[in-house]
């Protein structure tokens, strides 16, 4: 999902599409939250980790 995040940031960036941006805004930061959640041993959707 950061990745993805990443990647919309980048196309939406060089293409001047904002909806890209905010949406490549959005899943970076709910990839990055999910990730720290994870890390630190919660189970997130049902997972020990989630990767």
């Amino acid at each position: 999902m950061i990745v993805l995040g990443i990647i919309l940031l980048v196309v939406g960036f060089l293409t001047g599409i904002g909806i890209l941006w905010t949406i490549g805004i959005i899943l970076a930061v709910i990839g990055a939250i999910l990730w720290v959640l994870g890390a630190m041993g919660h189970a997130v959707a049902g997972r020990k980790h989630y990767w």
